[in-house]
């Protein structure tokens, strides 16, 4: 039987990168995934990609209007959540003494009050009673762990979903609601991309990287993907509250 047979579950972010690999994954293990995306373009093209048990839903965590959206379509279609995957998120970097405000309230308002009110309006479609409980799993990083330069919001931000994931598990626990985080370390996905650096720059900054990996590379959104599926299924069915690094060793030595 498939791990995640019947399972329905909801991807934040879900367009491209760790999001994307973990909704094929889902899907793959028997679940009906909704996923997130603010391009809509970039959701249709993830949607056809995963071919099955998917919708895809247009909207910015930090709105809240477009989760209220998000939680309608998936009552109106499934009904209920088995599992949710907190995962879009935004990364921004300055020293400090240049930070700007506006670049505290966008990073915030993605990672730290998105991210909260993904979880809080998608709890009345978690079951009660028997048959009940779910799983959240929520994506936190490395950063919140080690001191990386230029990275003072972003890793802030980071350690807040943290600290949620450990004060959820006590809120939730009479539901048997489980609430694990996962850590990352260097993931090669597409944000690159879409980033302001230079091809030149980018490879700098990989090879810069990597050399603080014990495992000396670089991982891969599948990689995060299968973590957060044990985390997802009864696999984990006595864990919680956990940060669980999937970072090549970066932040255990």
């Amino acid at each position: 039987m498939k791990r995640l047979e019947g399972k329905v579950a909801v991807i934040t972010g879900g367009s491209s990168g760790i999001g994307l690999a973990t909704a094929q994954m889902f899907v793959e293990e028997g679940a009906y995934v909704f996923i997130t995306g603010r391009r809509q373009d970039e959701l249709d093209a993830a949607v056809r990609k995963i071919g099955k048990n998917t919708t895809g839903v247009q909207g910015d965590v930090s709105n809240l209007a477009d989760l209220d959206r998000l939680y309608a379509t998936v009552k109106e279609q499934r009904g209920h959540i088995n599992i949710l995957f907190a995962n879009a998120g935004i990364g921004d970097s300055a020293p400090l003494g240049e930070i700007s405000e506006a670049q505290f309230d966008k990073v915030f308002g993605v990672n730290v009050k998105g991210l909260l009110f993904s979880v809080q309006k998608a709890l009345s479609l978690f079951k009660e009673g028997v048959g009940g409980g779910g799983s959240i799993i929520l994506n936190a990083s490395v950063a919140s762990s080690k001191g990386f330069g230029m990275s003072t919001v972003y890793s802030a931000t980071k350690a807040a979903v943290r600290s949620f994931a450990r004060t959820w598990t006590v809120d939730l626990k009479q539901r048997g609601i489980r609430v694990n985080a996962i850590s990352p370390g260097p993931i090669d996905t597409p944000i690159f991309n879409t980033s302001k650096l230079t091809e030149e720059q980018i490879e700098q900054f990989k090879t810069g990287i990597v050399s603080a990996v014990p495992m000396g590379r670089m991982g891969n959104p599948d990689e995060v993907a299968k973590a957060v599926l044990f985390l997802a299924s009864d696999d984990s069915s006595y864990v919680t509250g956990i940060e669980l690094f999937v970072d090549g060793g970066m932040a255990q030595i």
